[in-house]
C-alpha cells in the first residue's frame, strides 16, 4: 500500500518532532519533510509534492493562513490540517479550505482522524484529476499537477507548471507568464527547459512556451516565424533555429 506523504510546517523544532513522532506511529503515513517558516513550506510543497500538510499558523515571514491561501489557488494542493496553539483562527481556517483544525498539544487520536479525512479528500481529488485526463487526453502527462516555487518580492509564490504560458529572459532574470499573472524569477531558461522538457518548448534563445498553449505556427509576409497562442493570448517570435521544434511538436 502506498503511504500518504506528510509535510510538517512549524517554527518550533519540538512541535515538529512531536508531530513527526505521532504521524510516523500511524502505518498509512510517512513524513517526507519539515519546514520552519511559511516560505520554506511553500518551497517544500513544490519540491516534495506532499499529500497532506500539517501547518502551524503563527510562523515568521508568511504565516500559516497566507500559506494556505496561496496553496488553495493551485489545481492540486495538498490537504491542509492546521496544528496550532490558538483557537481564534478556526473560522478563517475553513475559508482557506482546511480539512481540520487541531489545537496543541495535538493528540494521536485526533491526528489520526484528521489524516483519515484528508486521505479521503485526496482520493476524491485524484479520481477527479484522472477523469479530467481521460476526457482531455491531448498530450497531458503524469507531472501535470507539479508546481514551481518562485521567490518574489511578495515572498515565495507557487505556480502550476501546467499554467505557464511562456517564459522570457531579460538579462539576469526570467519573467514567467502564467494563468494567474506573472512572476520574475532567478531561474535560467536552461534550468526550466531541462526540468520540464515535456511542458516547456524552446522557441527562441530568450523564450520558452508552454506546449499546451501552442495553437499554430505562422509565417509573416516578411519571412518571420510566429507562434500563435490559444485563447487569444497573442503571438511570440520564433527563431529560425527553433522553428523546426515547433513544427515537430505540432505534427505530434
Amino acid at each position: 500500500m502506498t503511504k500518504q506523504k506528510i509535510l510538517i510546517a512549524d517554527d518550533e523544532p519540538l512541535a515538529r518532532e512531536r508531530l513527526r513522532r505521532l504521524a510516523e506511529g500511524l502505518p498509512e503515513y510517512e513524513v517526507c519533510g519539515e519546514a520552519g517558516d511559511g516560505d520554506s513550506a511553500l518551497a517544500q510543497v513544490a519540491e516534495l509534492q506532499p499529500d497532506i500538510l500539517l501547518l502551524d499558523i503563527r510562523m515568521p515571514g508568511l504565516d500559516g493562513m497566507e500559506v494556505a491561501a496561496r496553496l488553495s489557488k493551485l489545481s492540486s494542493p495538498p490537504a491542509i490540517i492546521f496544528c496550532t496553539a490558538y483557537d481564534s483562527y478556526a473560522i478563517q481556517a475553513f475559508d482557506v479550505q482546511a480539512i481540520a483544525y487541531l489545537l496543541k498539544p495535538v493528540r494521536k487520536q485526533a491526528l489520526a482522524e484528521a489524516l483519515a479525512r484528508a486521505g479521503r479528500i485526496n482520493r476524491v481529488q485524484l479520481q477527479a484529476f484522472s477523469s479530467n485526463n481521460a476526457s482531455n487526453s491531448t498530450g497531458g502527462d503524469a507531472t501535470e499537477n507539479e508546481q514551481l516555487a518562485v521567490r518574489t518580492h511578495r515572498g515565495t509564490e507557487l505556480i502550476d507548471i501546467a499554467g505557464i504560458r511562456y517564459c522570457q529572459a531579460d538579462q539576469k532574470y526570467v519573467t514567467i507568464h502564467h494563468s494567474r499573472g506573472e512572476a520574475v524569477s532567478d531561474y535560467t531558461l536552461k534550468e526550466l527547459e531541462n526540468s520540464y522538457p515535456r511542458q516547456l518548448l524552446r522557441i527562441h534563445r530568450n523564450t520558452l512556451v508552454g506546449v499546451r498553449f501552442i495553437q499554430a505556427l505562422k509565417r509573416t509576409p516578411e519571412g518571420h516565424n510566429l507562434v500563435l497562442l490559444r485563447d487569444d493570448l497573442g503571438e511570440l517570435q520564433v527563431s529560425r533555429r527553433h522553428a523546426s521544434n515547433v513544427r515537430q511538436w505540432l505534427q505530434g
